[in-house]
């Protein structure tokens, strides 16, 4: 006698949440997602359909196999993920479940999704995201980027958030997160003095190695 799972059937999709990295096509025609894990290797558009990252033939999401796409629940545990030095670069993504999915205690694994909105973090210097950039890495034909701020980009390949959006369709929406729009916004007085003496012993160590060079003159 088979053990049956229970059956849902909901009337909307369920939502989750997940992390990725967004990616632009060789050409730059086409933007995209590529994951954090197991499925890093299979780029994915905002409405797509799983397959399996072992190149098997069966219908993911199988009972026997880890393939399929993977969500949470919770959206605070997806933000979690930002926090460890892998992740840091990585943006969030609301999606919908849909298609067959297994649920799990903390979340789903399925076989398709629509990415609903991507949330994109601040630029590594704190400042407000303004662009994705290319991250100087990536898979076969796709490139990676990450988000960066007006001062930052330095003429690398770049897409505004506007324009990642249109190339990605099917109505992806896509936010920027929470960011210093001027790194000294916001000091204190305590906090000001604190750089002012910091600049001022960089200056004091300056004049004492050109004072050193002075008395060695031309020889030394």
């Amino acid at each position: 006698m088979r053990l049956r799972l229970p059956e849902e059937r909901p009337t909307e999709p369920p939502t989750g949440y997940k992390i990725a990295h967004p990616v632009l096509s060789q050409d730059g025609t086409r933007a995209g997602f590529t994951g954090v894990s197991l499925g890093g290797a299979l780029p994915y558009g905002v409405l797509d359909e799983a397959r399996c990252v072992y190149g098997l033939r069966h219908r993911a999401p199988h009972r026997r196999c880890d393939c399929g796409f993977h969500c949470v629940h919770d959206r605070t545990e997806a933000e979690a993920l930002l926090c460890t030095a892998e992740h840091r670069a990585a943006v969030l993504l609301e999606v919908s479940v849909l298609g067959s999915y297994i649920r799990f205690e903390r979340g789903f694994r399925y076989a398709r999704q629509r990415v609903r909105t991507m949330t994109v973090g601040a630029c590594a210097c704190g400042a407000v995201a303004v662009a994705l950039a290319d991250a100087g890495w990536g898979r076969p034909g796709w490139r990676a980027l990450q988000a960066m701020c007006a001062g930052c980009l330095r003429g690398r390949t770049s897409l505004s958030l506007a324009a990642f959006a249109r190339l990605a369709g099917e109505g992806l929406r896509v936010q920027a997160g929470q960011g210093a729009a001027n790194p000294a916004a916001g000091l204190g007085v305590s906090e000001l003095v604190a750089e002012a003496a910091l600049l001022q012993a960089r200056l004091d160590w300056f004049q004492t190695q050109l004072a050193r060079l002075e008395e060695r003159g031309p020889q030394g």
